[in-house]
């Protein structure tokens, strides 16, 4: 072996404890001995390090990966590049993506979440598209903790400040509270981009002797090493510890940022483009060198940075927010800094495209890491682990919950409370501090089913939603995932959008447990399932592993993030009842289902049990029935039946977005236990409502869809009486109080709030 090609002086020796404290095993250590025939630098070792962390080589979930169906006529971009891109019609095409930020926002929230958002939008318009809404899919401990209440109100302003700032509206996504999620909270963030068919760009660095140019915000100390800190798992003192590596954002250079990359991408002096997200510059430059089947030549000296001193391994690897790598046609450099100047921003010529196939570094001309580029992204280390269920989960699945199903009569104070959990509640609190409607486009916004946005120009509308549900994923992760994607798509119906395509976030612990693999690989073999049997191909997504602190796994929890059509925006439905007399109707059927139920949680305290299974005929059956009844008017209003169960979704349907609540006159036959009839999470049911003169027209649509139909009852009055029976139990409460508890829940916890 030969000796190591020279670093700076100062570098440290790379030894086994240095590369151990970069993540790397000693088999691993020995492939990069392999690839470079030599030992590595500390530069060098810092480069594999990144590369070959799970967050950017995915080398734990890859070969999984493969099993989910990515291909349909309408996907322009699968896997493999900054966002999905699908074909919308009329010429328009959607990019779209869910990413996370998760270690990041455990550590500090406001700017974990902040830049979370700002790293989702740079994937988006480096595709070539305008983003024009987020989501976010967030999860955390239970509100009663002060620090958990600290994270949540960290993360929500975060998000909120960032996405307001750039002038992005905010369309919708879900929060979930559990204990699972105490000392490690999820943050995803989705975003949705529209651009014409023929605007596409990727991020290749084509054309030999083509310049490399770092544009926008100027390079510091912040992130370095994000990627290896998000592959690894936090400890309890990983508040202090890596502060310095959660990154920092600035939403308005972002704002600049967005509008000078369009204007690039447009003008025809760039053939590429990449953020500079995990990992920065070496991921940025070693992926867009290996896409283009080209190597790359760099010089860090003439990257523009912020702080003097800086040293190749912290340019190549820091993570400051609001950088991309463009490269620019020989010859064009002049007209990337004109087009950056005009809108207040830096373009430094750092390098060029070569032909040999390598990934090196300068510094001041000297070579300081000279790497063949392929192996650092496509010979990532990949791995099929083992993976066995562990017996304890099992046997909370198999546990007998007969017992708890034994109340009847009077339930009115335990559907109270549930209306009282912040799972159920409103989610007012949170959405207030996003700007929705910013750019008026936004026709259905936060608090629905589904967001729903109009592609200006034409009558098309996109809509677009999070789901997952952590506690069904744990008890049974390959039934947990389909019910996710289930979820997702009659979300999508019941706005009136026919589903499309998915970008999934799985977020797990570490796979290197058994226990964990077996969940991740289980999860990825029911998406598949479901996706195929749907037609939504997988578009691409992230992988967010080691999401555990101090030995403490969180539930398994592979958000679903599906985009769906509207060919008529202006015939979009929302989720509250709209007349007194109208009748209600519900579609599916009921069973006594109460495992991994928010009512159990709630009211036992427990999460046991089996998880409501997914039929995905009638989940099926039952899309096309809701689409077919929307697209000929027949629904007043469409909402899922999901965490709380049928009485949960009557009591959102009659609060609905209104201060003045309906009341509901309902009656129910099923002979089941009123526990689980009225809260049980029975999948594959829809609450709608019509005028009486189309009840009858609705039941026949339904019975030709072979969907079970059942007229339950009325639309009663403003501030009425929410009345609700069942041979066995009722629930009878002021439509009002309904309210007070439901919009009251969330802000009442947090006047706690404080770390």
């Amino acid at each position: 072996m030969t000796l190591a090609l020279a670093g700076r002086p100062d570098d440290p020796e790379v030894t086994p404890e240095l590369v151990h404290q970069h993540g790397l095993s000693p088999d691993e250590y020995v492939r990069v001995l392999a690839v470079l025939g030599r030992a590595p630098n500390f530069t060098e070792l810092g480069i594999f390090s990144a590369m070959w962390s799970e967050h950017c080589g995915y080398k734990n979930s890859k070969r999984l990966l493969k099993l989910l169906p990515t291909q349909a006529p309408w996907v322009i971009q699968g896997p493999g590049e900054n966002a999905g891109v699908i074909d919308i019609g009329d010429g328009w095409a959607l990019a779209f993506k869910i990413e996370s930020h998760n270690h990041p926002s455990a550590v500090e929230p406001y700017q974990g979440a902040a830049t979370g958002v700002g790293g989702i939008l740079r994937d988006i318009f480096t595709m070539g598209a305008r983003p024009v809404a987020v989501l976010d899919s967030l999860r955390f401990g239970d509100l009663d903790s002060p620090r958990v209440r600290y994270l949540f109100g960290g993360v929500v302003k975060g998000i909120g400040d960032y996405g307001n700032c750039v002038g992005i509206p905010n369309i919708g996504g879900e929060v979930f509270f559990d204990r699972a999620y105490d000392a490690n909270p999820l943050v995803n963030a989705m975003c949705l981009g529209l651009m014409r068919t023929d605007e596409i760009i990727r991020g290749e660095a084509s054309g030999i002797g083509n310049v490399l140019m770092a544009v926008g915000a100027r390079t510091g100390r912040d992130g370095i090493h994000g990627a290896t800190f998000a592959s690894e798992e936090l400890s309890e003192d990983s508040d202090g510890a890596s502060r310095p590596r959660v990154q920092v954002g600035d939403p308005f250079t972002e704002k600049l940022l967005l509008e000078a990359s369009l204007e690039l991408i447009r003008s025809g002096h760039i053939v590429g483009i990449q953020d500079m997200g995990a990992a920065g510059l070496t991921s940025s430059a070693s992926e867009m060198a290996g896409r283009g089947g080209s190597g790359v030549d760099l010089d860090v000296s003439k990257v523009p940075v912020r702080e003097k001193g800086m040293t190749p391994y912290e340019i190549l690897l820091s993570e400051s927010q609001e950088r991309m790598l463009v490269v620019a046609k020989l010859g064009s450099e002049a007209e990337v800094i004109r087009i950056l100047e005009k809108w207040e921003l830096e373009a430094a010529a750092v390098g060029t495209v070569t032909a040999d196939g390598h990934f090196r570094v300068r510094e001041n001309g000297r070579v300081v890491a000279d790497i063949p580029a392929l192996p650092l992204t496509e010979g990532c280390p990949i791995y099929e682990r083992e993976g066995v269920e562990a017996p304890e989960i099992r046997d909370l699945r198999e546990r007998d919950l007969s017992s708890l199903l034994a109340p009847e009569g009077d339930l009115s104070a335990r559907f109270l409370d549930l209306v009282g959990s912040p799972n159920i509640a409103s989610k007012r609190w949170i959405y207030e501090q996003y700007d929705s409607t910013v750019r008026t486009s936004t026709v259905v916004g936060p608090g629905g089913d589904a967001g729903v946005i109009r592609v200006r120009g034409t009558m098309r509308g996109i809509a677009a939603t999070t789901d997952c549900n952590g506690r069904y994923c744990f008890l049974d992760p390959r039934e947990g995932v389909k019910a996710a994607v289930a979820e997702a798509a009659r979300n999508l119906v019941c706005v009136g959008a026919l589903p499309v395509a998915v970008t999934n976030n799985l977020n797990f612990g570490s796979p290197l447990r058994p226990s964990v693999y077996f969940q991740l690989r289980e999860a990825v073999l029911g998406m598949a399932e479901a996706c195929a049997f749907f037609e939504t191909p997988v578009t691409g997504g992230n992988v967010s592993l080691y999401n555990e602190t101090g030995g403490k796994v969180i539930f398994p929890t592979p958000v679903i993030g599906m985009v769906g059509i509207l060919e008529d925006v202006s015939k979009a439905l929302g989720h509250g009842f709209q007349a007194e007399g109208d009748s209600i109707v519900l579609l599916g059927v009921n069973r006594e289902e109460i495992g991994g139920s928010e009512y159990l949680y709630r009211v036992e305290a427990t999460v046991a049990g089996v998880p409501p299974r997914v039929d995905l005929y009638h989940e099926r059956q039952l899309q096309r029935a809701v689409l077919s009844l929307s697209a000929k008017g027949l629904l007043r209003s469409a909402h899922d039946c999901s965490e709380g169960g049928l009485v949960c979704a009557l009591a959102e349907s009659a609060v609905g977005d209104h201060e003045r609540p309906w009341g509901i006159d309902v009656a129910l036959a099923d002979a089941l236990a009123p526990v689980a009839l009225f809260f049980g999470e029975t999948q594959g049911r829809i609450v709608v409502s019509c005028s009486p003169a189309s009840v009858d027209k609705l039941l026949e649509e339904a019975a030709a869809h072979d969907v079970p139909a059942a007229v339950l009852g009325t639309v009663g009055p403003r501030l009425g009486t929410f009345s609700l029976r069942a041979p066995r139990g009722f629930v009878r409460v002021g439509s009002e109080d309904i309210a007070r508890r439901y919009h009251e829940a969330i802000p009442a916890l947090m006047e706690g709030s404080g770390r």
